[in-house]
């Protein structure tokens, strides 16, 4: 397969998993009453640099914000892919950039979650490091006109 194949992969990996993570844990709702009382518990408010908010506030806004680059990041994910039509080497190191991410992001998984943000974030890594690996310099005989398309 090409770079621009696993590159799209990676991206809709990463439009699911961020559909998931606001689905499930933005707006997903307590498991059992222990679940229950603690997000209860998280909703008092307390005075911080001026305003008043509560840990729930702050769990809803990283959540919102880890929504927020995840998205991001499969928008850029699909950009990548297009841009590895015409020389696939060059984007490399942003691709590298990316798997480094979200190898990180598997750890993080690990250590602070559960099992499902593991296996997508590991697939992503996967299919950015297939990326890398099957990604050519340009052919100097090739006309760019023939990779252009989309």
């Amino acid at each position: 397969m090409k770079p621009v194949v696993f590159l799209r992969i990676a991206s809709v990996l990463t439009l699911v998993h961020s559909v998931l993570h606001t689905v499930g844990g933005v707006f997903g709702k307590p498991v059992n009453a222990v679940a229950a009382g603690v997000a209860a518990n998280m909703r008092t408010p307390f005075p911080l640099l001026g305003v008043t908010r509560s840990y729930s506030d702050f769990y809803m806004g990283m959540g919102l914000g880890v929504t927020i680059f995840l998205t991001m990041d499969a928008v850029l994910l699909w950009i990548l892919a297009s841009m590895a039509r015409k020389d696939a080497a060059r984007i490399r190191p942003l691709i590298a950039a990316f798997a480094l991410g979200y190898l990180a992001f598997a750890l993080n998984s690990y250590l602070f979650f559960f099992a499902f943000p593991i296996i997508n974030e590991l697939l992503i890594v996967v299919c950015l490091v297939a990326a890398i690996v099957t990604a050519k310099p340009l052919d100097s005989n090739e006309p760019i006109a023939n990779n252009a398309s989309m």
